[in-house]
């Protein structure tokens, strides 16, 4: 495919939420701006809000739950906001801003379900119509719904044979389940890369503004988002969050292979990931590429026995990322100690070329659940908790 990003990531507040917050914004009535207005967010939209409310001096308070990242958080606070972290997830977060909404006569800006907000967002669907000609198709995540309904009206009404492909993480697909049932239902929803995506109820107004514009929707498992955001990093050298990456999660995992040699666009809508977990998304990817390798072996516990392993691992150019050894829970012979070992390589051939040396020269090894055994040619996958 010729695919083109649309680096949305790269708005000063590191999301497409600018687009809808700045214009639901500029339209309040004066009498609100100076009240204020309040929101319930998981980070980006807050973000937004607490950034383009400080430049246009209209106050402004956000629920974030308890699971929204450290980072977006404080980057809140020092955009000038008043706070709330209160509520297990955005439904209770939400709920708790609408009581405060009403206590303290806040204007209510729904992140993805205000018509000012899908108006707004829909500015990157002009945008890429702009920038990119003859557009076979686009691949938006989908979280609330606001963006797909803004961009897809956008492409929809330029360009109608344009294709609007909408994406979901397979742990919080509230909007197939609004498709299959003919409205948005509240679906339970788990942890996921994807936190920008975890919405439990898709808005109405997005939903009736999208569903009849979206040609097809995608849900894509987590291995895939990972290996998105590590593809992102080592390739194009663009640090995005999960839900940005959720687009080209859905072209690697094998989902749109109708779209090759298609002209596709993907927003890359978010790049506010909190330091730790990009570690541990890129780690979960070189895990699902077969470059992250964890095993168990059991080597003679003689002089030299630990240093031969290490020997024949560096002989093929495998580097030890961690390594230990433990006596005492091993049943075999008293002269014998497990080892267990994760390893980097370079790709699947180099993992096999490992596995081969190890099988050769050892008798006991057990290699540790390879996460996504589709990537590796379907090769069977061993779960074992000795590993």
């Amino acid at each position: 495919m010729d695919v083109f990003l649309k680096k949305d990531f790269l708005q000063y507040t590191g999301s497409f939420k600018e687009r809808g917050a700045r214009y639901a914004l500029v339209m309040l009535p004066e009498e609100q701006k100076k009240k204020g207005v309040i929101s319930a967010s998981l980070g980006n939209h807050a973000l937004a809000l607490s950034y383009h409310g400080h430049k246009l001096r209209i106050p402004v308070t956000v629920v974030m739950p308890i699971v929204a990242p450290i980072m977006k958080i404080q980057a809140c606070r020092q955009h000038g906001a008043n706070v709330v972290v209160e509520g297990k997830d955005m439904g209770e977060a939400k709920r708790i801003a609408m009581r405060l909404s009403k206590e303290r006569n806040l204007t209510y800006v729904n992140g993805y379900d205000h018509p000012h907000i899908m108006a707004g967002q829909g500015t990157l669907g002009l945008e890429v119509a702009e920038q990119v000609s003859n557009v076979d198709a686009i691949i938006v995540p989908v979280g609330g719904g606001g963006l797909i309904a803004g961009v897809a009206l956008a492409i929809k009404t330029l360009y109608p044979k344009t294709t609007v492909i909408g994406v979901e993480s397979e742990r919080c697909a509230s909007f197939s389940r609004a498709l299959h049932e003919g409205k948005p239902v509240y679906t339970p929803i788990e942890s996921t890369l994807a936190d920008g995506l975890a919405v439990p109820m898709v808005g109405y107004n997005a939903f009736a503004t999208a569903a009849p514009l979206i040609d097809k929707m995608v849900v894509v498992k987590e291995e895939w988002i990972a290996i998105a955001i590590l593809r992102l990093v080592e390739l194009e050298k663009c640090v995005v969050e999960g839900a940005g990456a959720a687009g080209l999660a859905a072209i690697l995992a094998g989902h749109l292979d109708e779209l090759k040699g298609k002209r596709v666009v993907i927003p890359l809508c978010g790049g506010n990931i909190d330091t730790t977990i990009l570690g541990r998304c890129l780690d979960r990817g070189l895990a699902c590429d077969g470059r992250l390798l964890k095993f168990s072996v059991t080597v003679s516990d003689r002089p030299g026995g630990i240093a031969e392993l290490c020997r024949l691992m560096a002989s093929i150019g495998v580097s030890i990322k961690d390594i230990m050894h433990e006596r005492a829970w091993i049943q075999s012979d008293i002269f014998s100690v497990k080892v267990k070992v994760v390893c980097e390589t370079r790709d699947i051939e180099h993992s096999n070329i490992l596995k081969d040396m190890l099988y050769t020269h050892y008798k006991k090894v057990i290699f540790g659940e390879i996460p996504s055994p589709a990537l590796l040619g379907g090769e069977e996958a061993t779960n074992s908790e000795d590993v």
